[in-house]
């Protein structure tokens, strides 16, 4: 697909969004979603989009409101709700319901304009829909590749199955190391110390940090994915940048933990609420420490970004534009903070990649 298209459109879309954050379902629709559908490669003037799609149910019919067509065939539903809400795990269940009364839609795409759930059969596990891909505006302008899911091309020669394929693979592992890794650093430590015999290291500190940085790898190869919650999930609206509840648990809160064993916040320290006060504390850490930005250029791009930056000496970004949510660091910098919880992770893993460190999150990350 062509970068400057999804730059374009993203752009577009965030003024839009920006100067209208409250915008009706039916605004949301023409001004937001139908262009994703035509950057997708579907052409809404022709009989291949089908608008209030009817959808047979047992308790007589519904709607959805578009259906992407190959042929005759719906292989693609999309609901859409106004940009002023949140998704919800009710509204992704609905869309299940949906694509399972048509045998041919093996893809859904749930969206307000600014986020996306994308759907597919699990054809492995009894053709179950399952949650494959979240992702949102901020994601498209790093990771444009992600749009290959779902583009009308990929769809149709199969390409889009593949790619489904790959990412649920790459899921299924971060969350099995992740539920497992006492068992895995165990089963690593012993690996080892069978090849080589006994060392003067700690060898299981050692393993539980491979295994960690495994799940780091794997989360940066596929850096635009989420991991879904199971499909019978109850949990609340999927807003990544709620506060949460200030229980005073240490595992409440945005915890960052450095590889040199700083982390922020401090155990006993007061516990910050907000995802942008631990990224800039972060961040604050590394200059004051590793100085950071002897090691960057400043503005400070992140790869493919292109248009946006991650750090500038003033509040703005190389094309002129105001950062949304400006953090002051303290060099007298600014760092962008204005973004979901996947892009705040992959932006402090680079940055600290730059002084040799690696980083984890836990708590409510």
């Amino acid at each position: 697909m062509d970068r400057d298209e999804i730059d374009e459109y993203v752009d577009r879309c965030q003024q839009l969004i920006e100067s209208s954050p409250q915008m009706d379902e039916e605004n949301t629709k023409v001004k937001l979603i139908q262009p994703f559908l035509e950057l997708l490669g579907w052409d809404l003037y022709s009989t291949e989009v089908a608008l209030e799609y009817t959808v047979p149910m047992a308790s007589g019919s519904t709607h959805v409101d578009y259906a992407l067509l190959i042929g005759d065939s719906p292989v693609v539903f999309v609901e859409a709700k106004p940009v002023r809400s949140t998704l919800t795990d009710s509204e992704v269940r609905q869309l299940r319901s949906y694509m399972r009364q048509e045998l041919d839609t093996d893809w859904g795409i749930l969206t307000n304009g600014k986020s996306f759930e994308v759907l597919t059969k699990n054809q492995q596990n009894g053709g179950e829909e399952v949650s494959v891909v979240q992702f949102d505006l901020d994601d498209l302008a790093e990771n444009p590749g992600v749009l290959e899911l779902l583009t009308k091309e990929s769809i149709r020669s199969g390409k889009s199955d593949e790619i489904a394929e790959q990412v649920a693979q790459t899921n299924r592992a971060i969350r099995h190391l992740q539920e497992n890794e006492d068992s895995v650093t165990e089963a690593a430590a012993d690996a080892v110390e069978s090849e080589v015999g006994e060392l003067t290291i700690d060898l299981g500190e050692q393993a539980r940090e491979f295994v960690q940085n495994l799940v780091s790898v794997l989360r940066e190869q596929r850096q635009f994915v989420s991991e879904a919650p199971p499909a019978d999930s109850d949990t609340s609206p999927r807003d990544s940048n709620t506060d949460p509840q200030e229980t005073g648990s240490e595992t409440q809160g945005y915890v960052i933990q450095f590889s040199d064993g700083k982390r922020i916040p401090e155990r006993g320290a007061e516990i910050h609420t907000k995802q942008n006060q631990n990224m800039g504390a972060a961040v604050d850490y590394l200059i004051a420490e590793y100085d950071l930005l002897s090691v960057v250029d400043v503005p400070y791009v992140t790869p493919r970004a292109r248009t946006k930056c991650t750090i500038n000496s003033e509040p703005t970004h190389p094309n002129g534009d105001d950062m949304r949510l400006p953090y002051e660091l303290v060099d007298d910098s600014y760092l962008e903070t204005a973004l979901n919880t996947r892009s705040k992770q992959s932006r402090l893993r680079r940055l600290a990649e730059h002084v040799g460190l690696s980083v984890e999150f836990s708590g409510e990350w």
